[in-house]
């Protein structure tokens, strides 16, 4: 009766989700004590509290036990787990091999078995391993038919979040968030396993990040951390979750403590030895450090985060742009646009491109850059992207001397991150409005905006943002010339023609010769030669 007793009591807790005392009390049953359902329940137990080994050793007694008892399906759905978590500790070709058992078992199988549509799952990620999208596209449909023919919801969830992520990376978001939603429902509602659960909050949680919708992102993080937290002996997903929390935190402009989260995630990815994992942890952690000026520390995480096999984009092509590094940061973005063929990916670019483009004096290249941008977040509809394409038009205009056209655009997107709760973007929008203001010759509503602004930065810790901002507010000079008039002047004292002089900084040639007639009126000089004596005389040069 006591080994009896035991299990009753291993059942209980991990009915009840208590995964450290199941695990304890199934390990103690001894083999001979444990039937199929509870040595799949040892190793989902033994996974959850982090032992991987131990999860792989029960589901290969699982297996075994099922084949001596003539049990394929029952021996295929072992095998199908194996692959699942090989694969996820990163031992492909070993998981590989049980897929490759588990379809040779069933090759023969007369009967219609829902295990069928398991290994379809594993013939979807091989498939998306390949490049085959096509192949990708069919397997995860014929994983939600399966589902839906043996109402079967861990399947429902792995192929709707499937299909959902395809529909993604096809350009057809609306659509793909509207089946990930879908199979999210299962997992809120506890219909669907802890291992199911974890894999797909985690899909999900990522597909909206990559399309930029911060407003789905945050409801399911917060969702996320609330199942995490639920289980207290829970090891995997615990990483993910922080990093998912970070990204959030970084959002709403707590940078201290999303630095905090994205740490925590790469000493949780170290405790269940997914080093690898750690690379987008280090990458994000390497863009706040940036946003706040940190440029060694921030340039130290990208390369670790590199050294893990995650390229750390656009935000090292960022980095340096912000140290004067422009040729590189160019190439880095055209390097970057041409090896991404889908849409997703894309989005994630461009806005940054943008604005490598026109620091690096590239107008034409920023300019069909935004038109791309904007088009994608029409399409994607994500508020976020819709913000960025906004940001983007609004810089472009002003690049291109036209005020009016850019003033609406940066009031769009700070409207659109005010209703993301995104301090940073939106002190960053105000400085467009700010700018577009001065060009329409409304330098109270500017300096007004422009102050606000710096305030912003100011309280969120982001130093090169602040500095930008103190030149447009502290912008009188010798002469009274602005900043802008002062470095014109110096590069027509240089010999700079109009159009050399628009390249450099980045100008249309129509706004260069209106800065050098104020110039000629504040200086009260006939000619460009007389204002280049001027500089010298005056040593503004």
């Amino acid at each position: 009766m006591g080994i009896v007793d035991d299990l009753e009591r291993a059942r209980a807790a991990f009915e009840r989700r208590d995964w450290a005392v199941a695990y304890d009390r199934l390990s103690a049953g001894g083999d001979a004590a444990l039937g199929p359902d509870d040595l799949m329940a040892l190793g989902t137990a033994a996974y959850l509290v982090g032992d991987n080994d131990a999860c792989v050793r029960a589901l290969q007694r699982g297996f075994r036990l099922q084949i001596d008892r003539g049990e394929i399906p029952g021996a295929v759905r072992f095998a199908f787990w194996l692959s699942m978590v090989l694969n996820l500790r990163g031992e492909m070709a070993v998981a590989g091999g049980w897929a490759a058992r588990a379809e040779r078992l069933l090759a023969d199988y007369p009967e219609d078995v829902v295990e069928r549509g398991y290994l379809r799952v594993t013939a979807f990620f091989r498939s998306v391993a390949q490049g085959d999208f096509a192949e990708a596209d069919r397997a995860a449909n014929e994983v939600t038919e399966a589902a839906r023919r043996f109402a079967e919801p861990d399947l429902l969830a792995l192929g709707l979040i499937a299909q959902g992520r395809l529909l993604l990376y096809s350009g057809r978001v609306p659509e793909g968030l509207a089946q990930m939603d879908e199979a999210m429902v299962g997992v809120a509602a506890g219909e669907v396993s802890p291992i199911v659960s974890g894999n797909v909050y985690c899909a999900m949680i990522e597909g909206c990040q990559e399309v930029l919708d911060f407003d789905r992102a945050s409801a399911w993080t917060t969702a996320l951390t609330r199942w995490c937290d639920s289980q207290p002996d829970l090891v995997p997903y615990t990483g993910q979750c922080a990093v998912h929390r970070g990204q959030i935190l970084r959002l709403r402009g707590a940078f201290g403590p999303a630095l905090d989260e994205f740490d925590r995630a790469c000493k949780r990815y170290a405790d269940t030895g997914a080093v690898a994992a750690a690379g987008l942890a280090l990458s994000e952690a390497g863009d706040v450090l940036r946003i706040r000026g940190d440029y060694t520390a921030a340039e130290t995480a990208y390369e670790k985060a590199a050294s893990y096999g995650y390229e750390p984009q656009p935000g090292r092509a960022l980095l340096l742009l912000a140290r004067g590094r422009t040729p590189g940061a160019v190439a880095t973005v055209r390097r970057l646009l041409s090896e991404a063929g889908d849409p997703v990916h894309r989005a994630r670019l461009l806005p940054a491109a943008v604005e490598v483009f026109l620091v690096g004096g590239h107008l034409e290249e920023a300019v069909s850059t935004t038109a791309e941008l904007s088009d994608v977040a029409s399409r994607f509809g994500c508020s976020g992207l819709r913000a960025m394409a906004a940001y983007c038009e609004s810089l472009v205009a002003l690049a291109a001397d036209e005020s009016e056209r850019a003033l609406p655009h940066a009031r769009s997107a700070t409207q659109l991150w005010s209703g993301l709760q995104a301090p940073y973007d939106v002190a960053r929008s105000k400085v467009l409005v700010g700018r577009a203001f001065r060009l329409l010759g409304d330098e109270d509503s500017a300096s007004a905006e422009l102050a606000s602004a710096m305030r912003s930065f100011e309280e969120l810790g982001t130093a090169p943002a602040r500095q930008e901002v103190e030149k447009l507010l502290h912008r009188e000079t010798a002469g009274g010339l602005t900043g802008r008039e002062l470095e014109v002047l110096r590069l027509v004292a240089s010999g700079n023609s109009n159009t050399e002089i628009a390249q450099r900084l980045v100008l249309s040639d129509k706004t260069v010769a209106r800065h050098l007639t104020n110039i000629f009126t504040k200086l009260d000089v006939p000619s460009r030669t007389a204002a280049a004596a001027y500089a010298r005389d005056h040593d503004l040069l």
